[in-house]
């Protein structure tokens, strides 16, 4: 029986373990404490572990190297994932955009199953322990050295490390280095599904603030619309998040990202929505202009689209002259902001780079520069958007690799 070293205790990683255990020896090797570190945190701590789509849609939401996951996608579906956990009493749900998570809203229980399993096909688990090195004359490895000196050998190696965001939970770019001395090339790592700070203090006093079926679009420096959609976003203490806007920076390379543009009233023209304040006004004729406001915007925004159209907040409805409900209404429709930049690498839901897929047959998720070198996850130039894709795509290709094939 070949034996075999996964390096990184992430899902990849995981999945990678329990795949391979079926016919190979299993040593996993984690830094951190525990398995599944940052698994504990994605979804809020809830676990968006995939989605329900169609596994022929999941190409449209992969926004690096769609087509390197062809293999790994087919080979192990989201339904192979989702059956995964069910038979093992695992019960998930369906919620809004097809996100699938677990019933209990507990990501610790799918870290549980995982780690069940790996204990029931005898994967020798070692928590704490760093890799430092990795041995490979002649383009194959030979061993790997751990932190405390000892090292380990093996007949085939899966690298499975993630990133760079959320360094806290482990993530600390070790694989890149590795694979880099291995010979690898690495497209340079940088932030993906990462919230926007704003030049505008306005956001800030908004923090909290959910917005649901809005319109976000996102300009470049010339005011030509580079994004837009429509969708659920958040504001924060240092701009605007929520899955509009990382979906966004994850399409966008930051210095296209200038201007965001949010259109509070998406489903009205602007004559509908002149006509919808007309109404208001009329029931309101006597309240001043900032108690007008109550039935058509959160009370949180309502100062803000105050100081946009520029109208005095003490001024009577019935005051208010066309022109200044034309401002309103362009208000509503075209709440603007200046982008600052994105937030740093640390706070990114994923990396987006890692591994360029040129250099690993996408069929098999092997080296082809290291002959028993296989990689799985994060560490791989392929990212998703929102929404349990990014998930598929570590379990997927942890899957895959795990099957050690060799052409």
């Amino acid at each position: 029986m070949s034996k075999v070293i996964v390096i990184g205790g992430g899902p990849a990683g995981m999945m990678a373990a329990i795949s391979a255990a079926q016919k190979h020896q299993v040593v996993l090797i984690e830094k951190n404490e525990k398995l599944g570190k940052k698994l504990y945190i994605t979804g809020k701590g809830r676990c968006n572990v995939t989605s329900s789509k169609e596994i022929n849609e999941f190409f449209n939401f992969i926004s690096s190297n769609p087509s390197f996951l062809y293999s790994s996608f087919y080979g192990f579906t989201n339904q192979d994932l989702m059956n995964f956990f069910e038979e093992k009493d695992l019960e998930l749900k369906v919620e809004r955009g097809d996100r699938v998570f677990p019933k209990s809203d507990k990501s610790s229980d799918i870290i549980y199953t995982l780690n069940k399993e790996l204990q029931s096909r005898n994967v020798d688990i070692h928590l704490n322990s760093k890799v430092e090195d990795i041995i490979a004359p002649n383009n194959r490895i030979t061993k790997v050295k751990l932190s405390d000196n000892s090292f380990i050998e093996a007949d085939y190696y899966i690298l499975a490390t993630g990133g760079l965001s959320y360094p806290q939970t482990g993530s600390s770019g070790d694989g890149y280095k590795f694979s880099k001395k291995l010979g690898h090339k690495i497209v340079s790592p940088h932030p993906g599904l990462i919230p926007m700070e704003t030049v505008e203090e306005w956001p800030k006093t908004l923090q909290g603030l959910s917005l649901k079926n809005s319109v976000l679009k996102i300009k470049n420096e010339n005011g030509k619309i580079m994004y837009e959609e429509m969708g659920e976003l958040l504001f924060t203490h240092f701009g605007i998040s929520g899955p509009l806007v990382l979906t966004a920076s994850s399409k966008l390379d930051e210095k296209n990202a200038k201007v965001a543009s949010i259109d509070l009233k998406p489903a009205l023209s602007y004559e509908e929505l002149d006509k919808r304040i007309q109404r208001d006004f009329m029931l309101n004729l006597n309240k001043s202009f900032k108690n007008s406001l109550d039935d058509i915007l959160p009370q949180k925004l309502i100062n803000v689209i105050i100081g946009k159209a520029g109208i005095d907040e003490n001024k009577k409805v019935n005051l208010i002259t066309k022109e200044e409900r034309k401002s309103i209404v362009e208000a509503l429709k075209n709440l603007e902001m200046h982008i600052k930049g994105y937030r740093p690498i640390g706070e990114a839901i994923i990396t987006k780079g890692g591994i360029s897929t040129k250099e690993v047959d996408p069929s098999t998720m092997k080296s082809k520069l290291i002959e028993n070198l296989y990689f799985a996850g994060e560490i791989l130039d392929v990212d998703g958007e929102t929404g349990g894709f990014n998930l598929q795509i570590a379990f997927s290709t942890g899957h895959l690799a795990g099957e050690l094939n060799i052409k």
